[in-house]
């Protein structure tokens, strides 16, 4: 890599390189370690090509998403954590969100939890989806699978999340804040149909 290179690829990590720490992170399921080593990984691998490479933050991305599939594709299914004795159900989050503004940070902890408790797959599926905000193609296309199979790893993975982190529900406005819906309006004329 020449003077130039090494320039705009050093202005490049410094730039950009929270948000791809961010996603990293929660590729890989919340542990921080596993998503410096994943972005440091793609990195390395961004800087051998950087020369020839049009959009670098598109072509890092890709990278992370590609190793983190490898790395699930290679170590199999996690085995579940058992333990003798239930968590504790934890604090309601609409009483612990109060004026002192901890509910965006429990939001966070609640959510990095509740992801690691997925499999690879479905955190991928679930961060591609909602976090980097990508169409089902997109993803499909990213993770060499079927649009249908994004559909449904996504539609398992937030039923999976429901049922292991129930916590999640406590975030959720109560019925009294939300908005009410409107009965459909009755206001037309009935019309006669004939065969």
């Amino acid at each position: 890599m020449d003077a130039t290179g090494q320039e705009s690829f050093l202005e490049f990590v410094t730039n950009r390189s929270t948000a791809l720490l961010r996603t990293a992170v929660l590729l890989s399921g919340g542990d921080r370690h596993a998503g410096e080593d994943l972005l440091q990984n793609a990195l390395i691998k961004a800087a051998g090509r950087w020369h020839r490479i049009d959009e670098p933050e598109a072509y890092v991305r890709q990278i992370l998403y590609r190793q983190q599939v490898s790395r699930w594709r290679l170590k199999g299914r996690r085995k579940e954590l058992t333990v003798a004795d239930p968590p504790d159900p934890g604090v309601d989050a609409r009483t612990a969100s109060g004026a002192d503004g901890t509910g965006a940070a429990e939001l966070r902890l609640v959510m990095r939890d509740a992801l690691s408790r997925l499999t690879a797959r479905q955190r991928a599926v679930l961060v591609l989806r909602y976090f980097e905000d990508l169409p089902e193609a997109d993803v499909a296309r990213l993770l060499g699978c079927s649009v249908g199979t994004v559909r449904s790893t996504t539609h398992r993975s937030l039923a999976r999340l429901r049922v292991l982190a129930p916590e999640l529900s406590l975030l959720d406005p109560s019925d009294d804040e939300k908005p009410e819906q409107q009965p459909p309006s009755r206001d037309f004329a009935p019309v006669e149909v004939r065969p």
